[in-house]
């Protein structure tokens, strides 16, 4: 188990406890990842689910380019090769809406999440008469390997409490010189990057894209006052306060800016906390605190999902399905939450992100991820979302660099937006353009 020592260290205990929670004997299961940040401590507790049952699993870690592909080959077929697979949040409407996943209950009618498991907002569960993925009427169809949100970043040497608004963090701005460079670093980078980043901006300031897409209303709001208000700031925080050429930062850029000592704060996933404390690539080890995402000084906390969910596929036999099964359960327990932790995951479990582990100095983030988890929302969750995402990720882009003026950035974007759903036949309408 080399990965086991490699993510653990001096945990040999731990390595070598059995956990509580066991699972009955099973057929082989594969099971098809991505190689991110949080993979290793997957791994980890995968091998250790090994060593406790005696169930065997091979896993399959691509990476992230090459997860969809393989995904649809994967359900689309007549039979398939892998029992479980990892999917975006981007994705998975896409695959519910298909019936390419099996529900969870389908195959354990007495499964369910606990209440202090992360659902994501709703994401794990499939409404299908709503063809919407929520709790409330929906069935169980995937669990969270990482429930990823944002965390908001900060130096503890040098700001001296964590900022509530973004009016303490404008406070904070400075441009070069001294001994950090940059006060805040944004995530600018065309399509997903920027849309994903200011999509927690938007929301803490009241905008959305659409009016109330759960309930079949796709009126655009995209160029809302709200939404300006957010790319308005936005901009004012990447250009006053941040490095050159915003328009190219992507998140290994921002985590860079952080480790390395030239900046102050940024808003970043949850899974990129290992790396602030990590000797080998920080060198700010200590230095780095972490809170919920600041809000306007009228506003309210939102966070956006960056979420995975991992199914088990409708095309395999009903044995590998139970197989997959008795590794969800495992994986949902406390004691494999809490070694999952320990080796390196985001646990999904309350229980564990607020218990004694939380305590310790290494798992400093814990308790901000778990209040953040509770008003962080999902988006773009319908299968228009791929194509609207490229849209709105060009137009916030080219405001960001100055080839728009905010107004025509949020007015384009709607309007294609809004041309997309007539298209595709959605309920919808528009907002009087931005002047």
């Amino acid at each position: 188990m080399t990965i086991l020592t490699r993510l653990l260290g001096s945990s040999a205990l731990l390595a070598s406890t059995v956990l509580a929670t066991q699972a009955l004997p099973a057929e082989p299961i594969t099971i098809l990842v991505n190689t991110s940040p949080w993979y290793g401590g997957f791994e980890a507790l995968v091998e250790k689910y090994e060593a406790d049952t005696g169930n065997k699993v091979s896993i399959d870690a691509v990476p992230l380019g090459g997860l969809l592909e393989k995904a649809r080959n994967a359900v689309r077929g007549p039979s398939g090769n892998y029992d479980i697979v990892n999917l975006s949040n981007a994705w998975v409407v896409e695959f519910y809406a298909g019936n390419y996943l099996t529900p969870l209950t389908d195959i354990d009618p007495t499964f369910s999440f606990g209440d202090n498991i992360i659902d994501a907002d709703g994401l794990l569960y499939w409404n299908k008469d709503k063809q919407w993925p929520m709790k409330h009427g929906g069935v169980p169809m995937a669990f969270s390997p990482n429930a990823n949100t944002h965390l908001w970043y900060y130096r503890t040497d040098q700001i001296e409490k964590p900022p509530e608004t973004w009016d303490d963090v404008l406070k904070t701005c400075r441009s070069k010189g001294g001994e950090v460079d940059y006060s805040v670093v944004l995530r600018g980078a065309r399509g997903n990057p920027i849309r994903f980043a200011f999509s927690t901006y938007m929301l803490s300031f009241g905008g959305s894209i659409e009016k109330d897409a759960p309930n079949g209303d796709f009126t655009v709001t995209f160029n809302s006052p709200e939404v300006k208000h957010a790319l308005e700031l936005y901009i004012k925080l990447a250009k006053e306060c941040g490095p050159p050429n915003p328009g190219s930062i992507d998140q290994g850029e921002m985590i860079q800016y952080l480790v390395s000592g030239k900046a102050k704060q940024a808003g970043i996933v949850v899974a990129a906390q290992a790396q602030m404390d990590d000797p080998e690539k920080s060198a700010v080890v200590g230095k780095i605190s972490y809170t919920v995402t600041p809000r306007p000084a009228d506003g309210a906390n939102r966070d956006v999902w960056g979420s995975w969910q991992m199914g088990i596929p409708a095309n395999v036999p009903a044995e590998r399905k139970k197989a997959a099964m008795e590794f969800i359960k495992y994986f949902q327990s406390d004691d494999a939450q809490t070694y999952y932790a320990e080796a390196g995951g985001i646990p999904v479990s309350r229980t564990v992100l607020e218990g004694p582990l939380s305590e310790q100095e290494k798992f400093r983030w814990m308790r901000p991820y778990s209040q953040a988890s509770r008003y962080a929302r999902q988006l773009l969750q319908y299968q228009e979302g791929a194509e609207i995402e490229q849209i709105i990720g060009l137009r916030l882009n080219q405001a960001l660099i100055g080839e728009l003026s905010v107004d025509d950035a949020l007015n384009t974007a709607a309007t294609e937006i809004h041309d997309v759903f007539v298209r595709t036949g959605r309920r919808t309408g528009l907002l009087p353009p931005l002047q």
